[in-house]
């Protein structure tokens, strides 16, 4: 690998450990990592056979879950090992039922690679979406170990496709087959000569049609929303919650229901809400002591429930577009067959354009046209019905990407 990359690899992990103190956060991730070879030498015997099972976060576990269920059930005599580079997945996934063992991956050095490898030998590695570790991907080649990356998603100014990028070039090399995305992936993995590439969608499409299957409901939900018309928002930031307060204060009705499902369920944050709205709200945390129908607005100050609750909803709303923090997972509301509004700031999600041009997902740019598409979607159910099995019908023809994977490595 090339000594600049691991310079800055190395000087990321002095910064890491300066910073450290003062960020929650980075302390949970420096932490981790430093138990991660503990944990593997007590979890993990020279005999064992290993699945390693990688993701970046929460997000990219959500979408590999498909596969690695799948590959759990299909290799019940391996151990699997799931790592996670961001404290956000390891911390709520931590315990996984997917997993035998959980872990921080450690920070991509030469030494650590080697190390970590001579621990799990994994019979077969699996890297989700982007989260590219060149040292680890080297070393795996090196071992002759077999590794796959699933669901990518490659654009065409990163790194890869550029002059200088010949050394992480070098890591998608190390994949022995790289399922992509969509068409765009493909190509431009084919523009720097690399063959050994499926399109196989998003894993994403069955990771949420699987939710059907499960058992969605929440009685206190029912209980708020009665026979109401209701709207979710799903994982708000403020400038989300901005367009919600004036619309809502205008538009105060028996007949109207609203849930947040805020993104950061930070006090603050949330009393600031509450403060500027004129009609009666109630907190998850205080819904025991309160008569969740009399309430017009129901803010879910806890995590884990948002899939479940778009199952009662009439109408989405998903944030994260109104500012640049980022579109949050529009397919968990698609797949309960309901219309979805989302912000203007989508164009790095593929998704969320190919549910435009579908039909069932509307994007608005301002307060103005936010209140005109709810008060449409409110009024007409006929639209309503239309624009949502325009999602439910999207998702069902985008599955499928898991039986693809799982097939090509039965040969």
């Amino acid at each position: 690998m090339s000594l600049l990359y691991n310079f800055g690899i190395y000087l990321t992990r002095i910064v890491l450990y300066l910073i450290a103190p003062f960020n929650s956060k980075i302390k949970l991730g420096v932490k981790g990592r430093e138990k991660t070879f503990d944990i593997l030498k007590k979890r993990i015997k020279p005999a064992d056979k290993v699945l390693w099972f990688h993701c970046a976060s929460l997000g990219e576990y959500e979408q590999g879950l498909p596969v690695f269920t799948k590959l759990k059930n299909e290799k019940p005599n391996h151990k699997i090992l799931l790592t996670f580079f961001s404290p956000s997945g390891y911390e709520i996934r931590k315990n996984s039922p997917i997993a035998d063992v959980v872990a921080y991956l450690p920070l991509d050095t030469p030494t650590a690679a080697k190390r970590f490898l001579r621990l799990i030998k994994p019979e077969l590695t699996v890297f989700v979406k982007y989260d590219i570790w060149p040292n680890f991907l080297i070393e795996l080649k090196k071992q002759n170990l077999k590794a796959i990356l699933i669901s990518a998603a490659f654009r065409k100014n990163q790194s890869f496709f550029k002059f200088y990028g010949n050394q992480l070039r070098k890591a998608l090399f190390s994949f022995e087959h790289i399922f992509t995305q969509n068409q765009e992936s493909k190509l431009l993995l084919e523009s720097i000569y690399y063959r050994n590439v499926t399109i196989s969608g998003d894993t994403r499409f069955d990771r949420v049609y699987s939710q059907l299957e499960q058992n969605n409901t929440l009685e206190f939900i029912s209980e708020f929303k009665q026979d109401k018309l209701c709207i979710v928002a799903g994982s708000t930031w403020p400038e989300d919650e901005t367009l919600f307060i004036e619309f809502i204060n205008s538009k105060a009705s028996e007949n109207l229901k609203l849930i947040i499902a805020p993104h950061n369920i930070k006090a603050s944050q949330i009393h600031n809400f509450r403060s500027k709205l004129n009609v009666q709200s109630v907190l998850f945390s205080e819904k025991n002591n309160f008569n969740l129908q009399k309430a017009t607005i129901f803010i879910i100050d806890t995590i884990g429930l948002l899939t479940k609750i778009y199952n009662y909803a009439d109408i989405a709303y998903v944030g994260g577009a109104m500012g640049n923090t980022g579109l949050h997972n529009t397919l968990e509301p698609a797949v309960f067959g309901i219309p979805i509004v989302i912000g203007k700031n989508h164009s790095k999600f593929p998704e969320a354009k190919a549910f435009i041009d579908n039909g069932g997902m509307l994007s608005i740019s301002s307060q103005e046209e936010f209140n005109t598409i709810l008060n449409i979607l409110c009024l007409d159910e006929e639209k309503r019905t239309l624009l949502g099995e325009k999602n439910i019908q999207f998702i069902k023809k985008n599955k499928g990407a898991v039986i693809q994977i799982v097939n090509y490595l039965r040969i």
